[in-house]
C-alpha cells in the first residue's frame, strides 16, 4: 500500500473541513452568496412581478444580500416553478407567486413537479383584487347586466385573454361565464404584458388581471372595468363595482400571493426568509406601495402556509371541476 503524500493528506483535510463548514452552517449560504434569486414564473407587467418589485429593495436590505428579479414565465408558470425546484435548497433562491401554483395540478395532464411536496412554503404575503376588464372599441357595454346580455346575444363569438391556460386570470373569467349562463372563446398569452396589449388593441375583447396591471389603461379610457372579483369594492378604485352586487353573488375569487423556496430547505433559512419578507412588508416604501396597488397584506406563517396550500389545492380543484375545464 502506497501512503499518501503530505500533499495529498493537506487536500483530503481541507475538503473535510469545508464540507463539515458548509454541513454545520447552512444558514451562511446566503450571505456567502451576496445574491439571492427572485425567480418569478410570471411575465414582466404582471401583478407578482409589480409586487416583487416593489418589495425588492427592502427584501435586499432584509437579507443582507443583492435580490435579483428573474422573470421565467411560460406554461402558465411551469417555467419558472422548475426552475425554483432544482435550485439548492440553501435560501439563495426563492420566488414571489400567485395561486396559480395550486391551480395548475387541476389543469394540466402532467405536472413536472409536485406542488407543495417539491417546495417549501414560505408565507402566504396578501392578496391583491381581480377586474374584467373589456375594450370600450370593441364593446358598448358598461356593466355586468349589459355584458352578460351581449354575451347571451353573440354565443362563443367574442373572445378572451388570460396570462396562459390555468392561470388565476383563465380560472376566474371561467368562473364569470359560467356563472353567467354565456360562452366566449379563449385565448391564451405567454404572461399579462402581452395580454394587456392586445386587450388594447383590439385583439381580444375582453379578460381579467390584477387591478393594478390594467388601472392606468381604465384610468385612460383604453380599457373599461366591468366589474371586479373582490368580495367588497377596492379602496383604489371604489367606483368599480364588483359583480357580487351586480348579480353574482357568488362570483369572488381571491388573487392571493406567496413566498416559496426549493423543498428541502432548513429550518434556519426558512427563519431567515419569512423573517426578511416580514421586515420587507413592513417597510414604508413597501406599504404604499401595496395600497397603491390595492393590495391587502397578511403574512402567515411557514406552517400556515403549508397547510394554506394542501387546502387551496383541493378548493381550486374543485373550482376548475365547476367551471367545467378539461385538463391540457
Amino acid at each position: 500500500m502506497i501512503a499518501p503524500s503530505n500533499h495529498s493528506r493537506r487536500s483530503m483535510l481541507a475538503a473535510s473541513a469545508a464540507a463539515i463548514a458548509v454541513a454545520l452552517c447552512p444558514m451562511l449560504a446566503m450571505a456567502q452568496s451576496g445574491t439571492v434569486r427572485l425567480v418569478l414564473p410570471n411575465a414582466t407587467g404582471s401583478g407578482v412581478d409589480a409586487i416583487a418589485r416593489a418589495a425588492q429593495p427592502a427584501l435586499a436590505k432584509s437579507l443582507a444580500a443583492a435580490v435579483v428579479v428573474e422573470n421565467q414565465p411560460g406554461a402558465g408558470g411551469v417555467v419558472g416553478l422548475q426552475t425554483l425546484a432544482r435550485a439548492a435548497p440553501d435560501g439563495s433562491t426563492l420566488s414571489i407567486v400567485s395561486n396559480n401554483v395550486v391551480i395548475l395540478p387541476s389543469v394540466l395532464k402532467s405536472v413536472p413537479f409536485d406542488m407543495p411536496g417539491d417546495f417549501t412554503p414560505i408565507a402566504l404575503v396578501g392578496a391583491t383584487p381581480m377586474v374584467l376588464v373589456v375594450n370600450p372599441a370593441k364593446v358598448a357595454a358598461t356593466n355586468s347586466k349589459e355584458f352578460i346580455a351581449l354575451l347571451k346575444s353573440k354565443p362563443g363569438a367574442l373572445n378572451f385573454a388570460s396570462g396562459g391556460n390555468g392561470t388565476i386570470l383563465h380560472l376566474a373569467t371561467e368562473l364569470f361565464l359560467e356563472q353567467a349562463g354565456v360562452t366566449a372563446k379563449h385565448i391564451p398569452y405567454k404572461g399579462v404584458g402581452p395580454m394587456v396589449t392586445d386587450l388594447i388593441g383590439g385583439q381580444v375583447e375582453f379578460g381579467t388581471a390584477a387591478l393594478s396591471s390594467v388601472q392606468p389603461h381604465i384610468a385612460s379610457g383604453a380599457l373599461r372595468a366591468i366589474g371586479t372579483l373582490a368580495p367588497q369594492r377596492t379602496p383604489i378604485a371604489p367606483e368599480i363595482r364588483t359583480f357580487a352586487e351586480q348579480g353574482l353573488p357568488s362570483l369572488v375569487v381571491d388573487a392571493w400571493f406567496a413566498v416559496i423556496g426549493p423543498k428541502g430547505m432548513s429550518p434556519a433559512n426558512v427563519k431567515k426568509a419569512h423573517d426578511a419578507v416580514v421586515s420587507a412588508f413592513a417597510d414604508p416604501a413597501v406599504k404604499e406601495a401595496m395600497s397603491k396597488q390595492g393590495n391587502t397584506i397578511a403574512i402567515s406563517t411557514p406552517e400556515q402556509a403549508q397547510a394554506a396550500f394542501k387546502t387551496e389545492l383541493a378548493k381550486y380543484a374543485a373550482l376548475v371541476k365547476k367551471a367545467g375545464i378539461e385538463p391540457q
